[in-house]
């Protein structure tokens, strides 16, 4: 029996922002999903996650072609799947950079990044991230996060793993420490998934995870879980209902069975 995708994508402003700075793509031609999650002063942020999106789709338009000159050093000991995801991700860090570079006006904007990539007839998931975007499994009825934010709490944590709670507590937590536009060069986390039928991938950025437990995005989810468009809203509700106190996006792909 074959698998195929179910994709929903929402996104919302929130309750304590002015406007909307995250950005999402649905790329069901490619079975490719991502967000992005701004920052920067007079909105200079929904230009970066806006143009992370759109860089990301164009490349993977242009590789449809076969005599496309390849941007980037090709890494052999990765699949050209890899390749793309990762190509793509560090050509659209290249042109935020290069644009806060030279626009006065888009001058330190940057985004964070997460996508997800299925292959084979959605047989392995390939995910992408940069920053603190979330990418999380739901699969019987459990909720794993795998990606893990480059943040300055999780750096710490990784250089001094005996940190108390209360020494946790004392750090900033909103700090990330890597995101596409703060320097003209990326590294891009990937990760392979071998993904089962009944899989739901939940690609979010933090306006989403800074308002809720994980436990709360799975029992929110597994209210909706017979509708994806419903669990989107339902989870994106929720964390306004908490307070909104940012932008709250999420995607969400389901690899289902025939």
């Amino acid at each position: 029996m074959g698998k195929f995708l179910r994709i929903a994508g929402l996104t919302d402003v929130g309750r304590e922002r002015e406007h909307n700075e995250d950005s999402f793509g649905l790329f069901p031609e490619f079975n490719f999903f991502v967000v992005a999650d701004g920052m920067g002063g007079h909105k200079a942020g929904d230009v970066a996650s806006q143009m992370a999106v759109a860089v990301v789709g164009e490349f993977f338009r242009d590789t449809e072609k076969e005599d496309i000159t390849w941007p980037l050093p090709f890494d052999p000991n990765q699949s050209f799947a890899v390749n793309r995801l990762v190509t793509s991700v560090q050509l659209a860090n290249n042109r935020i950079f290069m644009e806060s570079s030279t626009s006065e006006e888009h001058q330190g904007m940057g985004t964070t990044f997460v996508g997800i990539l299925t292959v084979d007839d959605h047989q392995t998931c390939h995910i992408a991230h940069v920053g603190d975007s979330r990418c999380y499994l739901l699969r019987d009825d459990q909720i794993e996060l795998l990606t893990m934010d480059h943040s300055l709490v999780n750096d710490y944590l990784r250089a001094a793993p005996d940190l108390s709670s209360e020494q946790v507590a004392e750090l900033p937590s909103n700090v990330i420490t890597r995101a596409l536009g703060m320097q003209d060069n990326v590294i891009v986390d990937v990760q392979s998934v071998i993904p089962k039928a009944g899989d739901v991938f939940l690609l979010c950025s933090d306006g989403l995870n800074g308002m809720l437990e994980d436990s709360e995005i799975l029992e929110t989810s597994l209210g909706q879980r017979d509708d994806l468009a419903k669990m989107a809203a339902a989870l994106i509700e929720k964390a306004n209902a908490r307070g909104g106190e940012d932008n709250s996006t999420v995607v969400l792909v389901e690899v289902a069975e025939e």
